[in-house]
């Protein structure tokens, strides 16, 4: 396995981790889906895996990085990369999406060159089959948008390419779709024999880079993973879906996963930015922990403040990432920045603060022991005697309040109902205020040593029980 890449000049004495290289299952082979802007890869692409995984609208541009999944057909599973349109030239965004396109060239089994019949042989087409026939990869052809047979004598056309017979297929409709995976598991050869038996891997750690758009998000991706996965750009807003990817640690696998900066609702005025923010949110859901990126020169804003809130609600552990901090060389807006986690952040006190620099790469080698302490945390499991003891304790020493009406409440038991994060169920003979339930979790973050996770304290009403809890 190679390492990352060592960072600039600019990067002397800076921390850079020094674990392995981005990886997908090996066995399964790569099928790169590329073609010039809006010919509907995308489309295609959901088409091939049977579900909407790739943002598609009708306008160029609107994929940028490469994305992985999972297909199969006849039995047989392969990896599937979405790239965005490729283009010779060009501005400087769209020349750095080619660059992802062609990398995907290069890395893939089979490519799966995508064309429009309604436009026919463009430049742009005749410059990417001379790119692709260098490449020296087995090539389908797939002209698309052919929704009917008037088009069908169209697709002959573009054997004029080089790259072998064309088939026809309307991404759209699903119209000759069948055929064309024939084709593709056929350009793959035969399938490997069984993988040795190796024992059990560790489960992996799902982690979702999240934050506002142009903080560093994919930046900080692309040095985790080791190459540039994602396209990186001044431009906010370069990144449209969640782009993951799998990373070997000496301490098991990560999956990282760059999500699309997001911004206020109201901001948001494209169908595309929609729902890239809805995926973002998602992968939040599904991660096990969140790398919360902020913008060091900028500090703690009202929008880091609400995806702080989300990621809490969520129950995901996090650790906050003061990104640029390379930038803040005068000592007042150092502490400034400082300040502000601590006094708009502070329902996360638990997570741990990371000043870095994702362009140099200073200070991103203790993103993953920050991780790893944060997962065992995340994943803990406290015997019920210990956590009775705990909460008893507690109770001695700051009763619950009682309510202007009533009797004070009273904990009869606790149990740790989950992990994931850790989860614990209270039996109170009433409710319990929030405030003393706040109280309480501080009590168990530290006598429990539970460390940067997430608590969840849920209290059941019980007016009869048998015994109260005893301390031991």
């Amino acid at each position: 396995m190679t390492g990352l890449p060592a960072p600039g000049p600019e990067a002397a004495g800076g921390e850079v981790p020094r674990w392995g290289a981005a990886r997908s299952d090996s066995r399964l082979p790569v099928v790169a889906v590329v073609g010039r802007p809006n010919v509907g890869k995308s489309t295609l692409v959901n088409r091939i895996v049977g579900r909407r995984e790739a943002i598609v609208e009708e306008r160029p541009g609107v994929t940028r990085d490469r994305k992985e999944l999972v297909a199969e057909w006849r039995g047989r599973r392969f990896r599937v990369i979405d790239t965005g349109g490729w283009l010779a030239g060009g501005e400087p965004l769209a020349a750095r999406v080619s660059a992802q396109a062609e990398r995907a060239v290069a890395g893939a089994d089979v490519i799966l060159a995508v064309f429009d019949v309604t436009v026919g042989i463009t430049q742009e087409d005749a410059d990417l089959a001379r790119l692709l026939l260098r490449a020296g990869r087995p090539v389908v052809v797939a002209v698309n948008k052919v929704d009917d047979e008037r088009r069908e004598h169209q697709i002959w056309g573009f054997r004029r390419l080089g790259l072998g017979d064309p088939h026809p297929v309307s991404a759209l409709h699903g119209r000759g779709s069948g055929d064309l995976l024939d084709r593709l598991v056929d350009a793959l050869g035969p399938e490997p024999g069984p993988a040795p038996e190796t024992p059990p891997a560790r489960p992996e750690l799902a982690v979702a880079i999240v934050g506002r758009p142009n903080v560093g998000k994919s930046t900080l991706f692309n040095r985790l993973v080791g190459e540039e996965r994602t396209v990186v750009h001044d431009e906010p807003g370069t990144t449209r879906d969640a782009i993951d990817t799998v990373v070997d640690t000496p301490d098991g696998p990560v999956r990282f996963v760059d999500t699309a900066g997001m911004r206020r609702r109201a901001r948001v005025d494209e169908r595309t930015e929609h729902v890239a923010a809805l995926r973002s949110l998602a992968a939040i859901d599904r991660a096990d922990a969140a790398l919360l990126v902020i913008d060091a020169t900028a500090g703690v804003t009202h929008q880091d403040q609400r995806l702080a809130e989300r990621i809490d609600a969520a129950g995901t552990a996090v650790v906050i990432v003061l990104n640029k901090w390379d930038l803040l060389d005068d000592p007042d807006r150092r502490a400034a920045a400082r300040d502000g986690v601590r006094d708009r952040l502070g329902f996360l006190a638990h997570a741990p603060v990371l000043r870095v620099s994702a362009r140099t790469g200073r200070g991103v080698g203790r993103i993953l022991p920050a991780l790893r302490e944060t997962e065992a945390a995340y994943r803990q499991r406290v015997p019920t005697a210990v956590l009775n003891r705990v909460v008893a304790a507690a109770q001695r020493r700051h009763p619950p309040p009682a309510p202007p009406r009533g009797r004070r409440p009273r904990i009869l038991y606790a149990t740790q109902g989950a992990a994931d994060p850790p989860t614990f169920t209270l039996f109170a003979t009433a409710r319990l205020s929030r405030t003393w339930l706040r109280y309480l979790e501080r009590c168990l973050r530290e006598e429990l040593a539970l460390g940067p996770t997430p608590l969840k304290l849920r209290v059941r009403v019980r007016e009869r029980a048998r015994s109260p809890v005893r301390a031991g």
